[in-house]
């Protein structure tokens, strides 16, 4: 493996607006070797104008400054547009295919799961001004669940944010997440925002990247069977939580990390996706060479074979990221059939592990959905199998897609993609991100009951 001492200039790693270089989305046909560096060899000087430059500014600040880049207004002109479409939801061919989500004919007691959620969502509002309820609370269909996004300046205000909220409505937003996750997705959550809180310290930027650097929003009326969620998104976090007839979604999810791990004894120092990664490289691993031939889309994450725009300058690899809600993708790879018994005991852990938040029984339903769907799912892989490179991989089926993608640096000075800079995503494709799809049903089912 290369060190960072190794590395000469390279003519692709031109500055784009002083955040991203060219070398992250430039094809090169030398493989992308991993670096046996810490994430520490790469923090930049605290005095490097990068750093410098915007010390002291408030997160508004931080946007205003970084609205002036070229790059970035174009790329905000870009997702506004996108942000504006009506939704329809991810397909593989721009053509939804409805029917696929179902809601338990009677909500019961084991499918709704809720009752502990409505009473934290309840105490969060008891914590609220007025002026706080009126900017935290939005109807259930209202475009502004759409509006979430993932860097660290602000695109969308949407709700109340936490590091302006009181002590009491942020540890009242932390029981709502306690109360609606799995202890493992609550523990997971919290640890990504201690690690962004980690990062603001790594490069003394703690008013711009910190542990509450989220906005926190509240969808509709909480109650254990009627259609309800909240929202609560920043910097490598964003969740989607909604409850409706007795099913939980907890689509869309970004979880990621730059470090990914630390070595801090006040945050955990496993990395935050350890296991997943541990399991993907079994899996791959254990590809035959006729599987790998299918598997493997390309042969390292900056391809030169890739086509134009196929690696963006923010979201790299990873398809299904912030305002991608309309996205056509298709599917690519192999189909999971074509694995053996062993390798897709494998990869249903990974899925396992993509739908972590989600709590029992809630987690053996959506699980339940992807086993429906095995015949129509797809593996796809880029970069070696041994686990000498950076790679990608995306799990997609008519239900699901969850991709995991290693990044270069953005406040660490990697310009290629490094273990250390992690970003995952979960979609529910055919029109079930947020919930919709089940919200449909759910009145649907009202109406026939009404005898509309």
């Amino acid at each position: 493996m290369a060190t960072s001492a190794d590395r000469q200039p390279d003519e692709r790693e031109q500055d784009i607006d002083g955040f991203f270089t060219t070398a992250r989305v430039a094809g090169r046909d030398e493989a992308v070797e991993l670096t046996e560096d810490s994430y520490r060899s790469f923090l930049l000087p605290l005095e490097d104008p990068k750093l410098a430059g915007v010390r002291g500014m408030t997160y508004e600040e931080f946007a205003q400054d970084r609205y002036q880049a070229p790059f970035l207004r174009e790329l905000l002109s870009y997702w506004d547009e996108l942000y504006r479409e009506p939704y329809v939801g991810i397909t593989t061919d721009g053509v939804r295919i409805d029917g696929l989500y179902r809601l338990p004919d009677e909500p019961t007691s084991a499918s709704v799961a809720g009752e502990a959620a409505v009473r934290a969502a309840r105490g969060v509002l008891d914590t609220l001004t007025s002026g706080e309820r009126d900017a935290v609370c939005h109807a259930i269909d209202d475009p502004h669940w759409r509006a979430w996004s993932n860097p660290e300046f602000v695109v969308y205000r949407v709700g109340l944010r936490l590091e302006v909220a009181s002590e009491a409505t942020v540890a009242a937003v932390h029981g709502l997440m306690a109360a609606s996750l799995s202890p493992e997705g609550y523990a997971r959550v919290t640890e990504a925002m201690a690690l962004n809180g980690y990062l603001g310290e790594l490069v003394d930027l703690p008013t711009v990247m910190n542990d509450r650097s989220y906005w926190f929003a509240l969808y509709g009326d909480p109650d254990p069977v009627e259609p309800w969620g909240w929202q609560l998104f920043g910097h490598h976090v964003a969740v989607n939580f909604v409850s409706v007839g007795g099913r939980h979604v907890i689509a869309p999810v970004f979880l990621g990390a730059e470090p990914a791990l630390t070595d801090d004894a006040d945050v955990a120092r496993t990395p935050l996706f350890e296991a997943r990664e541990r399991l993907a490289l079994e899996l791959a691993g254990s590809l035959s060479a006729e599987q790998r031939s299918k598997a493997v889309v390309y042969a390292s994450v900056l391809d030169p074979s890739m086509p134009e725009g196929r690696v963006h300058p923010a979201d790299e690899r990873h398809v299904a990221g912030a305002f991608r809600d309309n996205r056509v993708i298709p599917y690519e790879g192999m189909r999971v059939s074509e694995l053996d018994e062993r390798q897709r005991g494998l990869l249903r852990r990974i899925v396992a592990d993509a739908l972590l938040l989600l709590a029992e029984p809630q987690h053996a339903l959506a699980l339940a959905e992807y086993d429906e769907h095995i015949d129509d799912t797809w593996l796809s892989w880029y970069g070696a199998t041994d686990g000498s490179q950076p790679f990608y991989f995306r799990v997609h089926s008519p239900v699901l897609i969850t991709e995991f993608d290693d990044h270069a640096g953005v406040w660490l000075s990697n310009t290629l993609p490094a273990r250390f800079h992690v970003h995952t995503t979960l979609r529910h494709p055919h029109g079930n991100d947020y919930g919709k799809a089940l919200i449909a049903q759910w009145r649907d089912g009202r109406r026939c009951k009404a005898g509309e």
